[in-house]
């Protein structure tokens, strides 16, 4: 089929596909490269301060959604360019086969007893002090990983490319990536990071929620409970002190008959989160179940984001056949369709 309609949709499912194939790029990968230079950004103009912190954000953030506007514009009569930009920009950003990698390495590991091994690979999933994890602790930990970046790393990157195509998924990655690595409420970044943030919390309010529906209507397929799902979620998700995490990890809680929170510390800093869910503490098995889980969600996920995604790049003048000429070959007339507006499909 031509690629005049759905280059979007397709984009972002060849994208995906690529990422459950192959998982990140090994080398030269965009996001830490742009991680890099974020760094060295914040090298020069860190100060304990909300504005600066808010400059910061806004220029690294900015940057990353010009450069989706300028592939988005630059491609806008171009379809297989427009298809071929968000195929790879929707890879890139995408990290649900490295989130699946490290939670069944996890897994592997602590069936094992590897606990010392354990606490080192937990740095792949989260920012969590390991030093002083136990088996269980390191379980719980990697779950609720697990199931907060569901959303942030596949489900959130698919909306975002759906509603606002390239600028979207470069818009949403960047965010993410500077509230990963300022977002904290250490000493260094309680002012400075508020901004990332906030504006991840942001942008992630309505994925989060999708993600959560969205492992309800997956849990029977991993051998979880829709209704629990459900329920904990809606009585749950609001406990966590992020407004976005807790409502996956509160699904996924629910789906998993298991039950996640506690005393967590990041950087010396100690959080006491309330208990989501009504089950017992997870184990290794439901690691690998909520692997299973997340797997799911982001087949989901990517499902809806074509289904929702715009057929066509508005702005475009995109070629309808109408029946076949003299030679067998196609008669061809464009729909002018100039007049509409380009919708630029592309904290806590």
């Amino acid at each position: 089929m031509p690629l005049r309609l759905g280059t979007t949709a397709a984009g972002l499912v060849t994208g995906y596909v690529a990422d459950a194939l192959f998982g990140d790029p090994r080398q030269g990968h965009p996001v830490a490269i742009f991680g890099t230079a974020a760094a060295r950004l914040e090298q020069r103009l860190w100060a304990d301060s909300k504005p600066r912190g808010a400059a910061y954000a806004g220029l690294c953030a900015f940057t990353a959604v010009g450069l989706g506007a300028a592939l988005q514009t630059a491609t806008r009569r171009r379809p297989f360019a427009r298809f071929a930009a968000t195929a790879v920009c929707t890879w890139v950003v995408l990290g649900g086969r490295g989130l699946a990698d490290e939670g069944a390495e996890m897994a592997r590991l602590l069936e094992a007893g590897e606990v010392p091994s354990a606490r080192t690979r937990l740095s792949h999933l989260c920012a969590r002090d390991a030093t002083t994890l136990d088996s269980a602790e390191l379980t719980r930990a990697a779950t609720e990983s697990i199931a907060e970046n569901t959303s942030d790393a596949v489900v959130a990157p698919l909306f975002w490319g759906a509603v606002a195509g390239l600028p979207g998924l470069l818009g949403y990655r960047a965010l993410n990536t500077l509230d990963a690595m300022v977002g904290y409420r250490s000493e260094r970044y309680r002012e400075f990071g508020w901004a990332a943030a906030r504006a991840d919390d942001l942008v992630n309010l309505a994925p989060s929620r999708l993600g959560a529906a969205l492992t309800a209507l997956c849990a029977p397929l991993a051998g979880g409970r829709a209704r629990a799902a459900w329920r904990v979620w809606r009585r749950d998700g609001g406990l966590h002190p992020s407004p976005n995490a807790g409502q996956v990890e509160a699904a996924f809680a629910g789906a998993l008959d298991i039950r996640l929170g506690g005393t967590n510390s990041y950087g010396g800093e100690v959080e006491r989160r309330a208990r989501l869910g009504e089950g017992r503490d997870p184990e290794p098995v439901d690691l690998r179940r909520a692997v299973r889980l997340s797997r799911l969600v982001g087949l989901a996920a990517v499902i809806v984001a074509a289904v929702a995604a715009p057929t066509t790049p508005r702005g475009a003048a995109p070629v309808q056949s109408i029946g076949v000429a003299a030679g067998g070959r196609a008669a061809r007339r464009s729909v002018d369709n100039s007049a509409a507006v380009d919708n630029s499909e592309g904290a806590r």
